[in-house]
């Protein structure tokens, strides 16, 4: 067992040096990779502002498809007299950038515009019309198939930029293509600030092919720019975002840096922490260990002698080599006395047993605790005649009756008074009185006294008080935790008081 305690002290004190020493090179290292991601994180606004680029391209190509879908879903081909009605009727809301839809037999000789439905009728359908049939067919690809996709057409005319959808139907070995006029100026005036509300404080515009601004703000004074066109509608324009300047990195750089110090710094701590509550928890097991080890040779101490005693005087008693009436007494009440001191620590060590496990059942009744108190007393009074202790029991008050568990109480008593007997005997009295809120159990002796820092500690389990010098103390070391448990679960505490003038005063108190 010694020998197993030396391997695991040893084994502490090597590895906690090498835990910390693992932990400040683990510091080290992230304060250096913490510098090297500098690089990275560089790299890493690129790639987010190119992600930042994509995100604004593909929002507003979708929204232009949705509203293709839109129209696809509510013009019917089949009827040239109803063409685009139900479209008209959602048009304002389902697709506010369409201005008009046409249908064209791709058939018929010239390409002919057979059917017409627009938001706003007037000249300008008529020479949209003319500059669809003239010009756009060829750049629309009508002969690659599939014929039924959705495609786009992105194109100029004097200086006017066009937006147009398309995609062909095959009705009766006829083939027509739909087409969906779109307005360039209101995408930009209407969509373009429902899409990009936030323009991303100013880091974000569109222009088109020639490098004029569209919509939004010059980025010229906001540093790199990186580009993303349009990939199916306007994919003649580009979106343009701004990385953050070099300043703006440069102060998020370094406020990352700070961040990642404390954060490595915290951590450092909290594994510093970590160690030394392990370090602390370790010495406290261990020292209970070493409390377990004692108690279980003091409780087998304790057994030994009352049953060697007993056993030792029985015989003498049996073999009837008693000289006399009054040996045989005297051998007699030595033999009950060691039975009730065995009787005893069995019962407590059974009680603490129940403890330890959570499994102590107090059965609360309404009880005098001056009776209590009383018999406790009682139960003593042969012990203390024998050790040639004065006992004295002071009258209790009339206290009324309190919810106590009275056989709890009455051991607890016991120990009290066993405590006193043992480490102060000579003289021991007992009283109980009326507290604020409570009523006290008081055992006082004329011993020593108890030292200021050793007043908490004797009411920890397995602890020991110093005897009286010169004297041997027989104890288990579980009494006084007995006594603190029941003073607990009867909603008071133990605790020891200085005696005047001198010696101690336990006290227990219960709630009244």
């Amino acid at each position: 067992m010694a020998d197993q305690t030396r391997r695991e002290r040893l084994l502490t004190f090597l590895l906690l040096p090498i835990i910390v020493v693992a932990v400040l090179v683990l510091t080290g290292v992230m304060f250096r990779s913490s510098f090297q991601l500098e690089k990275l994180r560089e790299q890493s606004v690129v790639e987010a502002t190119l992600l930042l680029a994509n995100e604004k391209a593909d929002r507003l190509d979708k929204n232009i498809i949705d509203q293709d879908n839109a129209v696809r879903s509510t013009v019917d081909v089949t009827d040239r007299a109803g063409f685009g009605s139900r479209w008209l009727e959602t048009a304002a809301i389902q697709t506010p950038t369409v201005r008009a839809v046409f249908l064209v037999d791709l058939t018929a000789p010239g390409h002919d515009v057979v059917a017409v439905a627009s938001r706003a009728p007037g000249p300008e359908n008529e020479r949209f019309r003319r500059l669809c049939v003239e010009f756009m067919l060829s750049e629309m690809k009508i002969d690659v198939p599939p014929y039924d996709q959705l495609r786009h057409l992105h194109t100029a005319y004097r200086g006017q930029s066009y937006l147009v959808s398309h995609w062909q139907t095959e009705h009766r070995g006829r083939r027509y293509l739909t087409v969906v006029w779109h307005d360039v100026p209101r995408i930009v005036h209407d969509l373009f600030p429902t899409l990009y509300t936030d323009l991303q404080q100013g880091r974000v515009n569109v222009s088109d092919q020639d490098g004029r601004i569209v919509f939004g703000p010059s980025l010229a004074r906001r540093g790199p720019v990186l580009g993303r066109q349009f990939e199916t509608t306007l994919y003649k324009w580009t979106v343009n975002v701004s990385m953050a300047s070099g300043e703006e990195l440069a102060v998020a750089v370094q406020r990352r840096r700070v961040l990642e110090m404390v954060l490595v710094g915290l951590s450092s701590l909290v594994v510093i922490f970590g160690l030394i509550v392990i370090v602390v928890a370790a010495a406290q097991e261990r020292r209970l260990a070493n409390l377990k080890s004692d108690f279980v040779a003091n409780v087998s101490h304790e057994l030994k002698t009352p049953l060697s005693l007993v056993r030792m005087f029985s015989e003498l008693l049996q073999s009837g080599r008693v000289e006399n009436d009054e040996k045989r007494r005297q051998y007699l009440q030595i033999i009950v006395g060691e039975s009730d001191r065995l009787a005893s620590l069995i019962e407590n060590v059974l009680d603490f047993a129940k403890v330890e496990r959570g499994r102590q059942a107090y059965h609360f009744a309404e009880a005098s605790l001056g009776d209590v108190v009383t018999r406790a007393v009682d139960v003593c009074r042969l012990r203390a005649e024998r050790e040639g202790t004065e006992r004295e029991l002071e009258p209790p008050p009339a206290l009324g009756s309190a919810r106590i568990d009275e056989r709890a109480l009455e051991i607890a008593v016991i120990n009290l008074i066993d405590n006193a007997m043992k480490y102060a005997p000579g003289h021991v009295s007992v009283s109980v009185r009326r507290a604020p809120g409570a009523l006290e159990i008081r055992v006082a002796d004329r011993g020593p006294g108890i030292a200021p820092e050793d007043r908490k500690r004797i009411f920890e389990r397995f602890v020991r008080g110093k005897p009286t010098e010169g004297k041997q103390v027989r104890g288990s070391g579980i009494g006084l935790a007995l006594v603190k448990h029941i003073a607990e679960a009867h909603g008071g505490k133990a605790w020891v008081e200085p005696g005047t003038p001198k010696g101690s005063v336990f006290v227990l108190s219960v709630k009244s």
